[in-house]
């Protein structure tokens, strides 16, 4: 990511247009809430009696060990899998016994960032970025291309625009994903683990990145994140995941005053293996 990833110049058209396709409502419910929601694999609990909620335009870290259920907690968000019991609501809409037509629907409100970007591998990183927009259609093309230009320059992939995947480092790709899941123009953004195997520096950058997208374009993030570090400078709420349970849900500040002894462990181990930013 470049310099110019800190420059809110690029934002300002990029905002007119997403916020005026979005129409962002500012209604008291949350945009994402589970309710008592259970999974298991082959009889072995996974999540057991979840609930959280986020808030439009706020975002939510979820944290702790591996294993522990972070990554499926997005995964049952997208409908890729399915609860053995409980809610999950988005904007209000139950979305567990959905089918996949009515998910397709979901996904075009909410978008994964996964750990490997999941970028089309044939394509350059202006095809993959311009490829939500062109299967969305309504758009001319001249506005694709200007479109693309302004999200590859809000994540600093300008000198890239036409390399392909492999060319680039487990960060770039990263960001790259963000620029192709905005192109989706989604109202929540889902960010599975965006610091693991990326330098301090730029698992500095993607917070700054993922931080401007809320303060300037006003979108819902959710983070699975094992870096205590990283959850503090994004977090207006935190979700801790210990053995499938929700041991905590609520802000930074009770967390980090939490005298739970797993939430305690967690600290003191994270403080003494992650490196300062």
């Amino acid at each position: 990511m470049s310099d110019s990833a800190s420059n809110p110049e690029l934002v300002e058209p990029l905002s007119e247009v997403l916020t005026s396709e979005l129409g962002r409502p500012a209604d008291k419910e949350p945009i994402v809430a589970f309710s008592h929601v259970d999974i298991a694999f082959d009889g072995r609990p996974v999540l057991e009696d979840v609930s959280f909620h986020v808030d439009r335009g706020q975002t939510l870290c979820i944290l702790g060990r591996s294993g522990v259920g972070k990554s499926v907690a997005l995964r049952l968000l997208m409908g890729f899998l399915k609860p053995d019991a409980g809610s999950i609501r988005v904007e209000g809409q139950e979305i567990t016994d959905l089918d996949e037509e009515g998910m397709r629907a979901i996904r075009k409100r909410v978008t994964m960032v996964f750990q490997n970007g999941a970028l089309f591998d044939s394509l350059s990183v202006r095809e993959n970025v311009a490829f939500p927009l062109r299967e969305r259609g309504g758009l001319a093309e001249d506005q694709v291309e200007q479109l693309v230009t302004q999200l590859i320059g809000l994540v600093g992939a300008e000198d890239v625009v036409d390399a392909l995947p492999s060319s680039l480092s487990t960060g770039r790709k990263r960001a790259v994903a963000i620029a192709r899941a905005l192109a989706s123009q989604p109202e929540v953004v889902l960010y599975d683990e965006p610091t693991t195997m990326v330098d301090p520096i730029i698992a500095r950058r993607l917070g700054d990145l993922i931080q401007r997208l809320k303060h300037q374009l006003g979108y819902t993030s959710i983070v699975v994140t094992h870096d205590m570090r990283f959850a503090e400078r994004l977090a207006d709420t935190l979700l801790f995941l210990d053995q499938g349970k929700a041991s905590y849900f609520g802000p930074l500040k009770g967390f980090m005053a939490s005298s739970d002894p797993h939430i305690e462990q967690f600290l003191t181990l994270d403080a003494y293996l992650l490196p300062s930013t």
